[in-house]
């Protein structure tokens, strides 16, 4: 069998072995903390589910348009609307099979083979082994603390070059949860724009921010391709449903990409998220948000009193990056010490990029606050046993 040769630059997730181990464990009767899964454990709110059992039960569950049913697309046009004040036309709405679906599609109209792209480091891994999978190169912006692990408009024209076609950035961001400020995304833009680029800007995380509402890029400039999902926010992981807002020019090439690759998203799924913009379940996914709110207003000083380091804090997501230089030099040991010693599970940077990996790692605030208190008081003993 001749295996592509592109696949030998498609790495795995990393974190999939620790969590094995953590299966592992639980399965010999361990009771594991888990912060290592970037999923929430909040089920799907009930007025969702119940669209959902109400369209299924008529049995007309058949293909749907490849961009999308037409009252959804009008639906998160309103939500674009009530929460941003922004209009957008819903015929540039392209409902996705996920989030993961969406950037596909978008890095399939763009990338042709050899384009470069620029993408942050530490950064979410999928990112750069699509641009793999569609022949292009992905290039690394090393981030740090000083910019809120965030690209600025100096550093993107510094790394552009003439092979560049593309900036992809995330707001907020994983695994940092930090947010782009809108002068400075604009300041990316305007970067990107006159450079004749594409920038594609990453807001699944939107609705999960602390403090204040997220500001969407689709306010600075209609050209700039924003992506979305049910699964965060909305609490729809297992769903895959998700959402893509394009420039006119680039609907037709997107549909006939979704047309080829998966025909349409899950109707059932479409239906059920008809339901995920109604007052009820906005209620509940509001309660929510401030859930996550207390878990990282407990987890955040409570890492830092055990000695890691969190030089930009999170504004949104549900993710905390911890510097782990002054408890040791290998985050993936300290992360398989920490699951067999003190039975909490995090995931280590090397997931995340090339940027000092070694250092960090991303503990995700996705379990509620007795187990996130339980998950730190073992690592204060494990610490302690450390000396």
């Amino acid at each position: 069998m001749n295996i592509a040769a592109r696949m030998a630059e498609i790495g795995p997730f990393h974190v999939m072995e620790l969590m094995a181990k953590a299966k592992a464990l639980e399965a010999a009767g361990r009771e594991i903390v888990h912060m290592e899964v970037g999923e929430p454990d909040f089920p799907t709110p009930q007025p969702i589910i119940e669209a959902a059992q109400r369209f299924i039960a008529g049995g007309q569950v058949f293909y749907t348009h490849a961009l999308g049913l037409p009252r959804l697309r009008e639906a998160i046009a309103g939500f674009y609307a009530s929460r941003y004040g922004v209009s957008v036309d819903p015929a540039r709405i392209v409902v996705t099979a996920g989030a993961s679906g969406a950037l596909l599609l978008a890095l399939g109209a763009l990338i042709s083979p050899g384009d470069e792209w620029l993408l942050t480091d530490p950064g979410y891994p999928c990112n750069r082994h699509f641009v793999r999978l569609l022949e292009g190169v992905p290039r690394a912006l090393a981030v740090d603390a000083a910019t809120n692990f965030q690209p600025t408009a100096e550093k993107v024209g510094a790394g552009w070059t003439v092979q560049t076609k593309g900036l992809l950035v995330a707001s907020p961001a994983n695994p940092t949860g930090t947010l782009i400020d809108p002068t400075q995304l604009a300041a990316l833009w305007e970067t990107v724009r006159v450079r004749g680029g594409n920038l594609i800007v990453d807001e699944i995380y939107h609705g999960l921010t602390y403090g204040s509402d997220a500001r969407t890029a689709l306010e600075i400039s209609d050209e700039i391709v924003v992506i979305n999902s049910f699964s965060k926010y909305f609490g729809m992981t297992g769903w895959r449903l998700g959402w893509l807002v394009v420039p006119p020019a680039m609907v037709r090439n997107v549909e006939k990409l979704a047309q080829n690759l998966y025909i349409a998203p899950s109707t059932p799924a479409q239906h059920a998220a008809l339901a995920a913009f109604a007052p009820a379940t906005l209620e509940i996914l509001e309660e929510r948000r401030a859930a996550f709110r207390a878990r990282r207003d407990l987890l955040l000083p409570g890492l830092r009193k055990l000695g890691f380091r969190i030089g930009a804090e999170p504004q949104g997501a549900f993710y905390i990056y911890a510097d782990i230089g002054d408890l040791g030099q290998d985050s993936f040991g300290l992360a398989e010490r920490l699951i067999e010693d003190a039975g909490v599970a995090a995931t280590p940077g090397l997931d995340f990029g090339a940027n000092d990996p070694a250092r960090h790692m991303r503990f995700a605030y996705t379990v509620g606050v007795e187990k996130l208190a339980a998950g730190l008081a073992r690592m204060e003993a494990f610490f302690a046993r450390r000396g």
